[in-house]
């Protein structure tokens, strides 16, 4: 099995704070001009960079409420449960 990480390249951050998305990435993840990516760093003093596509990232918090709401309506069911 090969390793998990794909590496695409090393780029330079200019002088206005951009970094170019090598070609191969962007054709790999579909990334297309115009796109909206979210950056996220999980630990700062770590030093890493996660991009993520704001539509996907969208679609999984909505996802993520509606399993929150459905866990919390559950919660409530069992507390009346105890009540009783």
């Amino acid at each position: 099995m090969k390793g998990m990480t794909k590496f695409f390249g090393i780029v330079t951050v200019g002088e206005r704070g951009q970094i170019v998305i090598p070609k191969e990435a962007r054709k790999i993840l579909n990334i297309k001009k115009g796109d909206k990516l979210i950056i996220l760093s999980p630990r700062v003093h770590r030093r890493k960079l996660d991009l993520l596509p704001a539509d996907d990232f969208a679609k999984f918090i909505s996802e993520f409420e509606k399993d929150i709401s459905s866990i919390k309506e559950k919660m409530g069911k069992e507390k009346l449960r105890k009540k009783k």
